[in-house]
Parts: structure tokens; sequence; C-alpha cells
């Protein structure tokens, strides 16, 4: 497999075949984001993707999940990504699943039936990062969108059948708007309704902007309870059909796997006992925290 630079993928897809078929973001001005750092945006070729998917099928051809990579790999124009689909099936016989990040913009170029064509070419799954339903913050991060954008986008893919799961990061907004966006991005996730929540909290990357606001001040992070006190309200503020939520990444203090609705309660009694106690022996010590 010919991959260029460092590979990131959902800890979902831990078991999953990684096929870079974009290299980069095509966006990658995120203040927080230091994934693609030195890589310049391209898509690769379908003879490059090919190649790989070959290698794969000659000592991997029992793999059942393929992750697409970079960033937001669906920019892919419409025939290119049902092409790349379409081989996979004919080269990876038990594949069940195919999963790909996206953003808010790249799923609005699609509409409804494409997004529906390409589910029933295998794509199982997209990945969609929100970060906060807060305005300011998606300001403030310079997020390539806007709140209404990104609900419209997570409505879409619903539509389409196809799993939608949304990244929300704890201590985006720091102290200062700590509340406001643990309780704007609840009700924002109501609003998208999605399958898959994942709650991860804000890591420094070095030599991202975000990092040198925090240098200077203007941005002052939430504690370890900060960041759980935003997991409490956030939490609370989610009301969703049906949904899996996790704050189990290696960032957080706090891991927590929760079904909801059905779980919401206990998993509040529990953050509101944390809270209360603030005990620090009852968090992920700071040396097993990751990105």
């Amino acid at each position: 497999m010919k991959y260029e630079g460092m590979i990131f993928r959902p800890p979902s897809e831990a078991e999953s075949l990684i096929l870079q078929v974009t290299v980069s973001c095509s966006y990658n001005r995120c203040t927080f984001c230091g994934a693609y750092q030195g890589k310049s945006f391209r898509i690769k070729s379908f003879e490059e993707v090919k190649e790989d998917i070959d290698e794969a099928s000659s000592y991997h051809p029992w793999v059942q999940r393929v992750f697409l990579a970079d960033g937001d790999a669906l920019i892919i124009p419409q025939k290119e990504l049902l092409r790349i689909l379409d081989y996979l099936k004919i080269k990876l016989r038990k594949l069940e699943r195919v999963g790909i990040y996206a953003n808010a913009k790249d799923i609005l170029q699609k509409d409804v039936e494409e997004l529906k064509a390409l589910k029933d070419r295998g794509l199982g799954i997209i990945y969609l990062g929100l970060e906060s339903g807060d305005r300011e913050i998606l300001r403030r991060i310079k997020k390539n969108a806007t709140v209404d954008q990104l609900v419209r986008a997570a409505r879409r893919v619903k539509e389409s059948g196809i799993l939608l799961s949304v990244t929300v990061i704890l201590g985006i907004g720091g102290i200062e708007y700590s509340e406001a966006h643990a309780e704007a991005t609840g009700k924002v996730l109501s609003e998208m309704d999605p399958d898959y929540v994942g709650a991860l909290s804000l890591m420094v990357v070095t030599g991202t902007p975000i990092e040198k606001e925090i240098e200077t001040g203007k941005l002052i992070l939430p504690t370890p309870f900060g960041l759980i006190q935003e997991l409490e309200t956030m939490i609370k503020n989610c009301n969703f059909t049906q949904c899996f939520f996790a704050s189990n990444h290696a960032s957080n203090y706090l891991p927590l796997r929760i079904r909801m609705p059905e779980e919401k309660e206990e998993a509040l009694r529990r953050i509101r006992e944390v809270l209360r106690r603030k005990d620090p022996a009852l968090l992920r010590p700071e040396y097993l925290r990751a990105l």
C-alpha cells in the first residue's frame, strides 16, 4: 500500500483496511487540526487506487471493512467514486462496508439519489465533523461550514440511508464559551439525529493556530472537570431517535458508551456523581490521553 504522509482514521475503523484515495484535506484550514500539515491536497488517480486494491486483495482477500482516506474523500467526483467502490466489490468478495470522511459542503454537492447510489455500491457510513453547534465557535475555528449547512448535510445523509457518525470536540470554545458550546452542540446534534456521536477532548497539536491562541492567552482551556461539565450539559441537551454516543476516545478524561435515549439518564447520573466528588482518581490519567 502506497501511503503518502500520516494516515488518520476514525477509532471505529481500527479493523478496517485503510485505502488512501485522496491526499490531505481539500480545505485544511481548521485552527485545531494538524492532521495534514505539510501535505498538499490531490485526488489519487484510479490507477494508483487500483494498484493498492490489487495488492490488498492478494494478501487480505477476506477484508470486511474498508475506510477511504484522507480528510474528505467524498470530494471525489461521483463517477470516479462509484468506480472505486465497484472495484472494491470485485476484488474483496467478503467486503461488507466502506466508510469515508466528508465535510458538509462535499455532502451537499451530492443529491440524495447520488448518495443512495453510493450506498448501493457499499458506502455504509459517513463521518462528519460538527466540532461545535455554536456559530461563533465555528467562525473562530474557521470551520468550513455553517450550522445550517452541517444540519442539512446530516439530514441528507440520513435520508439516503447511509449511517451517520458525527464528531464533536469538548473544550473547543475554551472557558469563555464552555457552557454555550456544550448547550448549542447538544441541540444541534439533536437536529442532526445521527446514528453515532463521538465526543473527543481538544488535544493541542504543535504548529496549529489554536496552539498560538492558547500561548497568547486568547483561548483558555477548561479544566478536566470543566470538560466533564461540558459533556454533562451536551448530553442533557441531546434528544435522539436512536443513537450510540461515545466519549471513549483516548483524549477524554471520562470514557462513556451510551445508547440513547434508553441509557441517557443513567449516564447523566454517573457524570454528576463524578462532578460532585471531583476526585482525580476517577479520571483517565494524563499520561494515557492521546490524540
